[in-house]
Formats: structure tokens, sequence, C-alpha cells
């Protein structure tokens, strides 16, 4: 809705609220819809959303933690608990986080832990005012050469470009570095961008070992019902040779 002309037929003065959950929104798309929560089905509701159109431009950020949780950034390998400012594992725990799987108890025992903490699977920060931010997946980061890349993190750049409707990005095997960031991107119609500028864009605009290396137009970026990317379905396009630059 952001990008596309569609509404422009359309009285919309009477739209108060648009929800959209699945994935964190690029800056772009926030300067239109201001505001960002986050919640998971585990918790059965929000834990953090923006309040205000100021705490709204802090970009990136999906607010402050609501009354009802707590929670701490811990270190994935370690469990010990993260200063402000630190990127680890989101934890949370209150009244309305999930008692547990019912039946599955490897699966209990692998998200909460015995003090009623739910690893959430996120990676995340929180900054010194206690504003949340979510980076990406744990299991989605991009293995670069010993550094971890966030896949969202250049998605939300490359969906910035405003010749690109649409973008995601998945590791790529490589022999030397591991994994490179490979993007899938869906042009904007009249649209002449081609790989080069594409991997020009990006590496303009972040550290070196987050460049993307390889790049695949689209017609369209697989994803559920609830929008999330399908990052399966396009590691699954990856294994049948087609025509792509490497750089």
């Amino acid at each position: 809705m952001a990008k596309s002309d569609l509404t422009d037929g359309y009285d919309l003065r009477s739209l108060e609220t648009v929800g959209c959950g699945g994935a964190p929104l690029g800056k772009d798309v926030m300067k239109v819809f201001h505001r960002q929560g986050y919640g998971l089905t585990e918790s059965t509701g929000v834990l953090s959303r923006s309040n205000s159109p100021e705490e709204s431009r802090r970009w990136g950020s999906v607010g402050r933690l609501t009354a009802c949780c707590e929670a701490k950034i811990v270190d994935a390998d370690t469990g010990d608990a993260l200063p402000p400012g630190k990127q680890g594992e989101l934890w949370v725990r209150g009244s309305t986080i999930m008692k547990g799987y019912v039946g599955d108890p490897e699966a209990n025992s692998t998200t909460m832990d015995p003090d009623g903490w739910l690893r959430t699977g996120d990676l995340c920060y929180i900054d010194g005012e206690g504003f949340l931010f979510v980076v990406d997946r744990l299991k989605e980061l991009i293995k670069y050469k010993g550094y971890q890349v966030a896949p969202a993190e250049l998605e939300q750049l490359l969906q910035s470009h405003p010749e690109i409707a649409d973008a995601a990005v998945i590791p790529y095997p490589d022999e030397e570095a591991g994994q490179v960031p490979m993007a899938f991107v869906v042009k904007q119609p009249q649209s002449r961008i081609n790989e080069r500028g594409v991997i020009d864009f990006v590496a303009k605009q972040v550290a070196p070992y987050k460049k993307v290396r390889r790049v695949e137009f689209v017609r369209a970026i697989p994803k559920s019902p609830a929008g999330k990317i399908l990052r399966k379905e396009l590691r699954k396009m990856v294994l049948v040779p087609f025509p792509s630059s490497k750089m």
C-alpha cells in the first residue's frame, strides 16, 4: 500500500487503523503507517508497541514493553543476560505467556526455561530508554566468514529503493565465505534497475560483510497468507541453475 497507486481511486478518509504483522516494517513504510508493535502466538497478544507519534519516530523500534510482561536480551550460546544496546535472543515472561505446547514436551523444553521465560528465537536489542528493536529471526541469519547478517535489514534497505517493489534475501552457499547474501528482487513497473544497480545500492550503505553478492529478479516474492516470506521456497529455487550475477 505504501508504494502502490491502487488506493488512489478510493476515499480512505474514514480509515483509522491499518494492522500489519509477520515481519518488521521498513523505514519508508513506517513513514506512512507510523506505529509498530511486537507479539507472538505464544505470547497470546502484543508484548510491545509504540504509543505516540513521537515514539514512532524511533525508526526500527517496536516500542516499549506492555505492563503485562518483562523481557531480557540473552546471549544465545551462554544464556547470559546482555546490557542495553547489545544484540541477542529476546526472552519474555509474563501473565499472557503460554504455559507450553500441548502434548509436546520436547518443544516445551527448548522453548520455555524453568523460570517461565519464553525463548522467542528473535534477534533483538533494547536501547537505554527501554525501546525494543527486532533485528531478525536467529535461524534466518546469514553466516558470512564468521559474521552474522540479518536478511531483514537488507530487505528493508532494498525495499527503500524507488525502483524496487519488493525484495527478499536468503543465504547462498559459498566455498570461501560459507554463505553470502542473495537477493530476490521484484521490480517496479517501468524499472530499469539491473543486478549491478542493486548490488551497488546496497554496498554504499552497509558494512562490506553485509553486501549482497548475488541477485535474481522475480515476478513475486513467495509469502504465506500472513505475509511472511517463504524463504524455503526461495532456497528451492537456487537449487535449480539459473542465470545470476556473482560478485
